[in-house]
């Protein structure tokens, strides 16, 4: 079932699995504000019956990032220039990068599990929405690269909090600033790639991947994710007690004694 299929983006339903498809590959699905507000929307429309959503890309390139149409004077049709965001009071930029991040910010959400496909180049922006993904499965051609901050800018759509996580500090900085291609080798090495396969084994790894993630029951996948994200801000102490109110719950859901 398809719920939405437009700006570079289709949304498909399949039970408790739902698809989101980046489907320009003529530009390398090369990302824009409207890509994004598609995204956004796609996060809105999944219905709560899906338990796992799979993020892929038609072509050979998962995204090859911030379509450079956008560092034209003109920008794109319709949508301020960087020229004109960076005219703009600071409310106002600061609202209108909240905005482009909002697709990128759904995937984490503790009710489902999201997994990235990635193929090819996955550069800046693209790069930042495989690392939205609780999940990434590689093909053995990926190719990460985290291009903002070569270009004068910084990677501003909730990529930083992720590679931070994966990859440790030190090798967050490296990579940001040299922006240089991380292969799938290293990805699977340091934390970035959960799986690499070979290209044409992409897609059935990620089915297996997506039937494995629907087995356990839904309600214990919740909490355990809501557990482990929260796990980084917590000390210890803290952890052990959200880890005993989260099973407290269980047992009683499981004695039919759940509020």
């Amino acid at each position: 079932m398809t719920l939405l299929d437009k700006d570079g983006v289709r949304l498909t339903v399949d039970e408790a699995v739902a698809t989101v498809t980046l489907t320009n590959p003529a530009k390398r699905n090369a990302q824009s504000p409207a890509l994004w507000r598609a995204l956004a929307e796609a996060g809105k429309l999944v219905p709560g019956t899906v338990r796992v959503v799979v993020l892929r890309a038609e072509g050979k390139s998962f995204s090859a990032g911030l379509d450079r149409q956008a560092f034209t004077p003109e920008g794109f049709d319709g949508e301020p220039s960087f020229l004109d965001l960076a005219r703009g009071s600071d409310e106002e930029l600061d609202a209108t990068i909240a905005e482009y991040q909002e697709a990128f910010t759904w995937w984490r959400r503790n009710d489902i599990v999201s997994v990235a496909a990635v193929q090819g180049h996955a550069i800046g922006a693209g790069f930042q929405l495989a690392l939205a993904c609780d999940l990434r499965v590689c093909a053995e051609d990926a190719q990460f690269a985290m291009r903002e901050t070569s270009l004068g800018l910084v990677p501003d759509l909730t990529g930083t909090h992720p590679l931070v996580g994966l990859v440790g500090y030190a090798r967050a900085l490296e990579i940001c600033v040299t922006g240089r291609f991380v292969h799938a080798e290293e990805a699977e090495r340091t934390g970035l790639a959960h799986l690499v396969v070979p290209a044409a084994e992409l897609d059935g790894a990620v089915q297996d991947l997506a039937a494995a993630l629907l087995t356990a029951p839904r309600d214990a996948v919740i909490e355990t994710k809501a557990l482990l994200r929260g796990a980084v801000d917590r000390c210890y102490e803290d952890q052990r007690a959200a880890e005993r109110a989260a099973q407290a719950r269980r047992l009683r859901d499981l004695a039919g004694l759940a509020e």
